[in-house]
């Protein structure tokens, strides 16, 4: 595994980011039979060369949406009720209706190796995260079109996507 140099990631992103939304977007409307299966093969390439604590960007750049049960599970660690909690590092998105981290990056990121000081408890989206190989392919392509921006992962599995279906 090579590390990922966030400045070279950036850059390929500002260069294939509408070619990439819209290839997404086609194959959300049209999606090929066997488009999880693929996604399967690509998945388990893509991680075999991908050392997320090399990069960290999605903790440095996003928030994750922390469900009830998170924000119960993280408070009881701290040993605070999970009013505390959300007082002291969440805040509430009416548009979106979630609660999310009040800064960026999280809280809960060490910023000198990239690891995660609550990763046994952390929040379920960050467990999921960047959601590759979710059962409904189709239904998360909206989120895969928001990931390649942060997600060197994402970026790969779309860009080896594209290359499979294209036939290269």
């Amino acid at each position: 595994m090579q590390p990922i140099n966030i400045r070279s990631f950036k850059q390929l992103v500002r260069i294939n980011k509408r070619r990439f939304k819209s290839f997404l977007t086609k194959l959300e409307k049209a999606p090929p039979r066997h488009l999880h299966k693929t996604i399967d093969v690509i998945d388990q390439q893509v991680w075999a060369e991908t050392d997320c604590l090399t990069c960290g960007n999605c903790c440095k750049s996003m928030t994750p949406t922390f469900t009830t049960s998170d924000i119960k599970r993280i408070a009881t660690h701290f040993h605070m009720t999970p009013v505390e909690f959300k007082d002291k590092w969440l805040v509430y998105e009416k548009r979106d209706g979630d609660w999310q981290n009040k800064k960026q990056p999280c809280q809960f990121l060490n910023l000198k190796d990239n690891k995660c000081s609550i990763y046994e408890i952390r929040p379920a989206d960050c467990a999921g995260f960047p959601h590759l190989t979710k059962r409904k392919t189709v239904d998360y392509i909206h989120v895969h079109k928001q990931n390649i921006e942060y997600c060197p992962a994402t970026y790969k599995m779309v860009e080896r996507l594209k290359e499979a279906l294209s036939g290269k």
